[in-house]
């Protein structure tokens, strides 16, 4: 595996971002470990999560000039540490996010932050995939915008689980709406990680029977 990976699993561990145990995902399956982008709490822990964004950004994008977007509410520090991080790597972009409800005063609208051009392209930074259902969520509300483009979608870690298909979530969406998601590491690296350590034997039995079940075929 590769260092950087180890150190991302590490870090997620530490931050208590990815925990083992029963918890339900959004698109209400039984999982046997939880990613929560919530659990970043610190300074210090969300400039390392911008870090691995921005690593992975720059690794499968290069210098492409697009604007970021953090779905609400998880997504919006994401985005932010994004683009700190890709400031840092001499690409300065601007990032938007979504109101859960749309504000009637003030400035009004759905979204706070920068205002997308028509045909200017827009990178969806996310948590996690796990169905699907929320990169459609943020696709429906980025239709109101004229001439919405996305290029790419970053999450943490990709499940390697089945969608609506057979195929994975992120192969479904990327053949849906036409554009790539990118992740930092998916389940078989944190598989890997775990297997390190007997005392992870518990963890990692469950995380493959649950793939034996919901795990993408292709």
């Amino acid at each position: 595996m590769e260092g950087y990976k180890r150190e991302f699993i590490q870090f997620l561990e530490s931050a208590g971002v990815l925990k083992f145990g029963d918890f339900t995902a959004k698109s209400g399956r039984k999982i046997p470990y939880f990613i929560n982008a919530g659990e970043i709490k610190t300074g210090e822990q969300i400039a390392r999560l911008g870090e691995f964004y921005a690593k992975s950004y720059i690794e499968k994008l290069g210098k492409t000039e697009a604007v970021l977007y953090g779905p609400a509410y998880k997504g919006i520090s994401i985005a932010v540490a994004t683009s700190i991080g890709l400031s840092r790597e001499g690409l300065n972009l601007p990032f938007f996010f979504n109101r859960k409800e749309a504000k009637d005063h003030g400035e009004g609208g759905v979204f706070v932050g920068y205002t997308p051009r028509e045909n200017e392209e827009i990178v969806i930074v996310e948590d996690v995939i796990t169905a699907g259902t929320a990169i459609r969520e943020s696709m429906a509300i980025l239709s109101s915008l004229k001439g919405a483009r996305v290029r790419a979608t970053f999450v943490m870690v990709d499940r390697k689980e089945k969608g609506l298909t057979d195929k994975s979530a992120m192969a479904e969406v990327g053949e849906e709406f036409g554009f790539p998601v990118f992740s930092v590491v998916d389940v078989y690296d944190i598989i890997e990680y775990l297997e390190e350590s007997p005392a992870n034997r518990e963890n990692v039995d469950r995380i493959k029977k649950y793939l034996e079940v919901y795990g993408a075929k292709a």
